[in-house]
């Protein structure tokens, strides 16, 4: 079944006591037992499972091709329990250009609990063997990568995680199973931060694991999920699910703004860089044709000669807005270098972009008037 009838229908059953087409919400926190002792349709209490979050889940599966999901309160729990699952004293390699997020995790909240973290460009296949070890248990992937969009190739990772019997991780959040087939290249599980393309509405926080297999790995993945709880609300869940069934045509529209962007501001010679995989320039350009669709809606520019010209380029923007997140309809532009901080590997002229649903026109008229 084609993603497009898959992004309707997931998870979206009719409802047997009204009729309803579109889902209800169920609120409850708790479920009656039955005479005998048993639960009807096997809930029991919220933190467990509850109706919504079950659509949701058997909704991510059938996108993503797998054979089981959890989802979470926000993508940040969703990596935290990936990472609980391997076990204390576990070896991860890890990008060095990722959401800042995840190295943070790995480092501030898993290194004190004895999880050892070698960080390597991911685009040098080399340099990720040599960081393998006997005792490496996660290669976690992110491409695109965050903020630089470099792509690297799932499949030889993959191939070499599994060499020395660890698990591949892909985080899918920018791509999407719209433009990504994690699961087809090889990758054991799949990452999102469902508040970003999934959700698509800026409007709803999220997380979620798809694994290939409901094996062993996914069985602790679903028990630190709800033994910790940290899971999404039933509401978050139903609007979760109603973003996710214009997935497909909001992806390939942000896309398509977000290629014509970026041809654009190639040709600008106030431009220093343009961060983009669609681009012939970009150098892991022929890595993404093979293991993408296209390319995605998010970008990132280097414009200014410092910090302070790079912060007011964005602040003269009207049509972008000024603001930490990305994958909604509006589009979205920040200084990343000043997100992330003092540890940021960002350039410091960066802007990081999120492409949304407006007219390219607009687009392209409001960046040629903040650069005047």
């Amino acid at each position: 079944m084609h993603i497009e009838t898959l992004a309707v229908h997931a998870g979206h059953e009719v409802d047997p006591t009204t009729g309803a087409v579109t889902p209800p919400i169920h609120l409850s926190s708790t479920f009656a037992r039955e005479s005998d002792g048993s639960y009807r349709a096997g809930l029991v209490y919220s933190r467990y499972a509850n109706p919504n979050r079950l659509a949701l889940e058997g909704c991510l599966s059938q996108l993503e091709g797998g054979a089981a999901a959890a989802v979470f309160a926000s993508g940040s729990s969703a990596t935290m329990t990936l990472i609980q699952a391997l076990g204390p004293r576990a070896h991860v390699v890890a990008p060095h250009d990722a959401y800042f997020g995840t190295t943070k995790l790995l480092r501030e909240v898993f290194g004190p609990w004895g999880v050892d973290t070698t960080v390597v460009d991911m685009t040098d296949l080399g340099a990720v063997k040599t960081a393998l070890r006997g005792d490496t248990k996660l290669v976690w992937i992110e491409t695109p990568s965050n903020p630089l969009l470099r792509v690297a190739d799932i499949r030889c990772l993959a191939e070499l995680a599994h060499s020395v019997g660890a698990i591949c991780a892909v985080d899918n959040t920018w791509a999407t199973p719209v433009l990504q087939r994690p699961f087809d290249l090889g990758a054991d599980i799949v990452m999102h931060s469902s508040t970003k393309y999934l959700g698509g509405h800026s409007d709803v926080l999220g997380g979620a694991l798809i694994a290939r297999s409901d094996g062993e790995l996914f069985s602790a993945i679903r028990a630190i999920q709800m033994n910790g709880g940290a899971v999404p609300s039933p509401f978050e869940c139903w609007l979760t699910l109603r973003g996710i069934r214009t997935l497909p045509w909001r992806v390939r529209a942000q896309t398509a703004n977000a290629l014509a962007l970026a041809q654009h501001l190639s040709r600008d010679a106030r431009v220093e860089a343009v961060h983009y995989p669609g681009l012939d320039s970009h150098p892991q350009h022929d890595v993404a044709r093979r293991q993408m669709s296209a390319f995605g809606g998010m970008l990132a520019v280097q414009v200014g000669a410092s910090r302070a010209e790079s912060v007011a380029i964005a602040s003269r923007m009207r049509v972008f807005t000024q603001a930490t997140s990305l994958g909604g309809t509006e589009s979205l532009i920040e200084h990343r270098a000043s997100v992330e901080g003092p540890a940021t590997h960002a350039p410091e002229n960066l802007l990081r972009i999120s492409v949304g649903l407006e007219h390219i026109d607009d687009l392209i008229e409001d960046f040629e008037s903040a650069l005047t």
